[in-house]
This record gives C-alpha cells, structure tokens and sequence, in this order.
C-alpha cells in the first residue's frame, strides 16, 4: 500500500490506459495570409527611413568638422609651445651675446668714450 499524503487508508489509483480507438485523426491547420502592405505606406515608411538616415549623415558630418577644428586647435597649441620654448633659448642666447659685445669689441680695437652723450663729427664744408 502506498503512503500518500499522510493516510495509509487511500486506495491506490490505477492509472487508465484504454484509448478509445479511432480510425482516423483530425487536424486543423490555420492558415494566415498575409495582407501586403498599400504602396503609399511603403512610401512613407521609406520616405521616413531616408529622412533618419540623412539627419544621422548631416549630425555625422557636423561632428566630424567639429573635431577636425578641435584636432588642429590641439595641433596649433603644441606649435605654439614648441615656439615659446625656442623663444625663450634665444632670449637667454641674446643675453650671453650681449654681455659678450664688450669683450669683442675690445678685442677688435675699440674703446668706450670718456665723455657721456652723443658726439657727432660733422664735414668741415657744413654750415649751423
């Protein structure tokens, strides 16, 4: 006897095995046609399509012209900085030229005026 939800006292079903014989089965198949779709919402649909597709060309195109400015303004700030670097060595290149312009020029002979100002030598010819 089996135990079947706590009680030893219910019977045990047999389970029925007996199919009515039959000669034949019947089927059923449905069968869905498919309306096509009327030519002015193929347009539409179509119209709709190519209208997405060329706002998505026009916002690509915007965006790559965008970067390309953003692309050449990076470009010319590195050129800028390459520029201030070689400005600045040949601001301290000037300046050791400088401090040097008396050294050569004692070298080749010449000697710092005594007197401050400007003389200016004039032809014997002029008259003021």
């Amino acid at each position: 006897m089996a135990y079947t939800r706590g009680n030893l006292a219910v019977k045990e079903k047999v389970a029925e095995r007996s199919y009515p014989s039959q000669r034949y089965r019947e089927t059923t198949k449905v069968v869905t046609r498919r309306s096509t779709l009327p030519i002015r919402e193929k347009l539409l649909y179509m119209m709709t399509v190519v209208v997405c597709v060329a706002i998505m060309g026009g916002l690509l195109l915007q965006n790559s012209t965008l970067y390309n400015i953003k692309r050449q303004m990076y470009n010319l700030n590195t050129q800028i900085q390459a520029i201030n670097v070689q400005v600045k060595e040949m601001s301290i290149r000037k300046e050791k030229l400088e401090q040097q312009i008396p050294q050569e020029a004692a070298k080749l002979g010449y000697v710092e005026p005594v007197e401050e100002g400007f003389h200016v030598k004039l032809p014997a010819g002029t008259d003021n």
